[in-house]
């Protein structure tokens, strides 16, 4: 049986996932960085703290005792992150961006994309513990 409090870092971790998932969520890759970047031209302090489950990930790896899937999940949140900074800057602040990209950001996305971190970041918690 799983352990109680593997249960709660999993459950906790699924609710910081869907509140990040609620904010981004939108029909194309364009529209979610739409989203994002209406916060980050707030403040990018703001548009960090928006992403809690960044946090999580570092803590847990910190009391994982730095567990490899523990820190492949830093790795995957960090990478998330610094990609979405990367494209708003691209597209938003320098405005230059091809016609490859502008094709695939405008590309419908599955209903199901968002969801997947529900899958693979509660795997990584189980295993890491």
């Amino acid at each position: 049986m799983i352990d109680e409090v593997i249960l709660n870092y999993v459950l906790l971790f699924i609710i910081l996932e869907i509140y990040e998932i609620s904010w981004q969520k939108a029909q194309t890759m364009m529209g979610m960085l739409a989203r994002m970047y209406h916060q980050y031209s707030k403040s990018i302090i703001l548009f960090l703290i928006m992403h809690p489950t960044f946090y999580f990930s570092i803590f847990f790896a910190m009391i994982s005792e730095y567990n490899s899937y523990a820190i492949i999940l830093v790795i995957i949140k960090t990478l998330d992150i610094a990609v979405k900074i990367l494209l708003i800057d691209k597209i938003f602040i320098k405005k230059e961006f091809s016609e490859d990209l502008a094709l695939a950001l405008f590309a419908k996305i599955n209903i199901f994309l968002p969801y997947i971190g529900l899958v693979i970041y509660p795997a990584l918690i189980l295993l890491a513990l």
